[in-house]
């Protein structure tokens, strides 16, 4: 008969690797763990079976225990499903750690997404994003949430501590307006601030609680970034004022693991709408996000020091896209990355007018234009010119306004960090490893007792190795050195220091001296009257691209808490590269930003092409390359070493002795880098080749590991 099978043959259940036990497995019983490794080839996620026992603590986000190997591993559950991925034997989940979801799905994506993007680990960014769990926080907050008096919304609850505080002013800032309209329509606008001034009116902290506020107030989730930890006070400040201590959660590693996981699971459960904090509170688990604002990206303390190595500002772009946020990048200076977004529209700006800027910004003096140089004929020597020491008693004294404070901005703190041969002025070195030698405190410079700052030796016999003299002189002199100086220069009036350990949040108004180094300037509620901007020239001969721009920004911030012209406000500045000084006399950021991107595309430099950086030992390093396949025209891509470079861990530019091996004294093999540029539009196909070499170079274990990084914050 037509239709009809020839033989009636029973017909197999399906494959599902699912093994038969007692009461059956739950609905939807395979869970994927992406496990919590840093090994490149198991960046992936692992099919596991999820017993009755655990079905309901077993949900998306909650962190879980796997059997992987021989040995127990922490994991995150990502999904789960009906059908495993694998026909593979499937193990049961051991346990789960806490029932809590911690691990969002907008903040697995963007781990995910950033991981893609700087060539690198999820499971590395997800230790980033999520804190540790201290079980205490948890029982906690359930408790308060059971509480008869937790009535209401959590967004109605999140403002109860308002206040009527007066908002920031945003009218002097060309599209400030329709910047929140557009957050308020549920719109993700993106745009790049530049702030002339830094203190009173244009107090920067009340300018982004203000804009954290205002998205709030619409419904929405604010995230805001800042660089350091007396940055973050100063905006909690301000927040306090604006929303109420109970209207925002602040995240940073600096606050402890509990007060930190109480904030996080506040945000995470929607009790908050702001969330302020530093680098990792970019990952904030906010609902429905409206804005993600980052203060300063040009701050070294953005760039992320473990793999892979991502900046703040990066996973902000990425954020604000997915989640379709507005997006602020604000800062005193503009960096040629903020400029090259902005030049191609991707980016709008909030203006600021040539009138405004005029009539906020202090007055600059460079000592070395023509004019102060005739007068001056010992200011090539001279570390304070004649024109900073007269501007420093006048701003004292109140010469142009009332009398005020004055910074005096150093490069480098300690008492003499540097020494050299006073007859032939070759740097001082320690004689076992090299190192720098300097004094460390004025006890030490009295008995001549140089110290070295890697090993810690102390050198009182000290032989120049070219000439043979035991004499020594400083090389450069740190905030306390100067301060002592100063302190004897004008005397009856206090001299306050601030770097290190010891960093002073903000200073009355009253005549002082104010020695700071660099970031570590406090905050004058009127402004000081004048500032000192010392050590510049020997700043910008430090090597790496972003040194000229970086020395600016520097500038910049200090410049933009001294009063205005009008009210007496003078700076100082006393270096000689004319293209940086005359950039911060005409008060000129984005100009500068603008030349320095067009400078960077005639170079093929990044940012106007993007970069990868292969760091560890040679053979190690060559193997890599020899792994990477580049994709379609990418394979023309040249790869730049690899050389030999100095030792990055010891952060002071330690050198190789030569000969294959690493620093003096040391017996390990001296490291090499290699570099590649790639164009934007191959940018995805290139990480991912990367990313992929990665992850086999892991899995062969052929050679050493080596370090990828891509867009290195600390160019070469």
């Amino acid at each position: 008969m037509t239709g009809e099978p020839l033989f009636d043959l029973p017909v197999p259940p399906p494959v599902t690797g699912l093994p038969e036990v007692a009461g059956g497995w739950p609905e939807d019983p395979v869970a994927r763990v992406l496990l919590d490794s840093g090994v490149p080839h198991l960046d992936r996620e692992f099919d596991y079976l999820v017993p009755r026992s655990l079905d309901d603590d077993a949900r998306p986000g909650v962190r879980v225990r796997v059997r992987f190997g021989h040995q127990d591993v922490l994991g995150w559950l990502t999904s789960r499903g009906s059908e495993p991925s694998t026909g593979a034997k499937l193990l049961p989940l051991r346990s789960v750690v806490s029932p809590e979801p911690v691990l969002t799905p907008e903040i697995l994506d963007l781990a995910r997404a950033v991981a893609a993007r700087y060539a690198g680990n999820v499971a590395d960014v997800l230790r980033v994003a999520v804190p540790p769990r201290v079980a205490k926080v948890e029982k906690a907050l359930n408790a308060e949430a059971e509480a008869p008096e937790a009535t209401g919304t959590p967004a109605a609850r999140s403002f109860s501590g308002a206040t009527a505080a007066e908002g920031f002013d945003w009218s002097p800032l060309t599209g400030a307006e329709a910047f929140f309209q557009q957050i308020r329509a549920g719109d993700g606008p993106r745009a790049a601030l530049t702030v002339p001034s830094a203190h009173g009116a244009w107090d920067t902290a009340s300018l982004l609680a203000d804009a954290a506020a205002r998205t709030a107030e619409a419904g929405r989730a604010a995230v805001v970034v800042v660089p350091d930890q007396r940055d973050l006070e100063r905006l909690c400040r301000a927040l306090d004022r604006r929303v109420g201590p109970e209207g925002y959660a602040r995240l940073t590693a600096d606050d402890g693991p509990t007060p930190r996981y109480r904030a996080f699971l506040q945000l995470r459960r929607g009790l908050r709408r702001i969330a302020v904090g530093t680098r990792s509170a970019i990952w904030a688990p906010v609902e429905h996000p409206g804005l993600v604002a980052v203060w300063n990206d040009d701050d070294s303390l953005h760039a992320e020091q473990r793999s892979p190595y991502q900046h703040v500002r990066d996973v902000a772009l990425v954020r604000s896209e997915l989640a379709g946020a507005g997006l602020l990048l604000a800062s005193t200076s503009r960096t040629p990355e903020v400029q090259r977004m902005v030049e191609s529209g991707w980016l709008g700006e909030l203006g600021v007018g040539r009138e405004t800027i005029h009539a906020v910004t202090p007055r600059v003096v460079s000592t070395a234009d023509s004019w102060e140089t005739e007068r001056d004929p010992l200011l090539a020597r001279a570390r304070l010119p004649q024109a900073a020491w007269k501007a420093a008693r006048e701003g004292l004294e109140g010469k142009h306004g009332a009398p005020g404070p004055v910074l005096v901005q150093v490069g480098r703190s300690g008492f003499i960090p540097a020494l050299i041969c006073r007859d032939c002025g070759t740097p001082a070195r320690c004689r076992h490893c090299t190192g720098p030698l300097g004094f460390p405190d004025r006890t030490s410079s009295a008995r001549n007792e140089a110290a070295c700052r890697w090993c810690g030796r102390r050198e009182r016999h000290f032989e120049c190795p070219e000439c043979d003299s035991s004499r020594l002189r400083a090389g450069s002199r740190g905030v306390d050195r100067t301060a002592e100086e100063l302190g004897r220069a004008f005397p009856n009036l206090p001299v306050l220091s601030s770097s290190g350990d010891h960093i002073l949040a903000t200073v009355d108004d009253a005549p002082a001296l104010v020695v700071a180094t660099i970031g570590a300037e406090p905050v004058v509620p009127g402004g000081y009257a004048t500032a000192l901007l010392l050590d510049g020239d020997s700043q910008l001969q430090r090597e790496g691209l972003r040194t000229p721009g970086q020395v600016l920004s520097r500038w910049f911030a200090a410049a933009a808490l001294v009063r205005s012209r009008q009210d007496g406000g003078v700076v100082v500045v006393t270096a000689s590269q004319e293209d940086v000084v005359g950039a911060l006399v005409r008060m000129d950021p984005a100009g500068y930003a603008s030349r320095q991107l067009a400078e960077r595309r005639e170079l093929h430099l990044p940012p106007a092409v993007r970069m990868a950086e292969v760091s560890g030992p040679a053979n190690a390093v060559t193997a890599f390359m020899d792994l990477v396949e580049l994709p379609g025209a990418s394979k023309e891509l040249p790869w730049i070493g690899p050389v030999p470079v100095e030792d990055w861990a010891s952060g002071e530019g330690r050198g190789g002795t030569g000969g294959g091996s690493g620093p003096a004294g040391s017996a390990e093999p001296l490291r090499h880098r290699a570099l590649l540029f790639f164009p934007y539009g191959a940018a995805r196909s290139v990480v991912e080749a990367l990313r992929a070499a990665r992850s086999a170079s892991s899995a062969r274990r052929l050679t050493e590991p080596v370090r990828l990084r891509i867009d290195p914050f600390d160019l070469p």
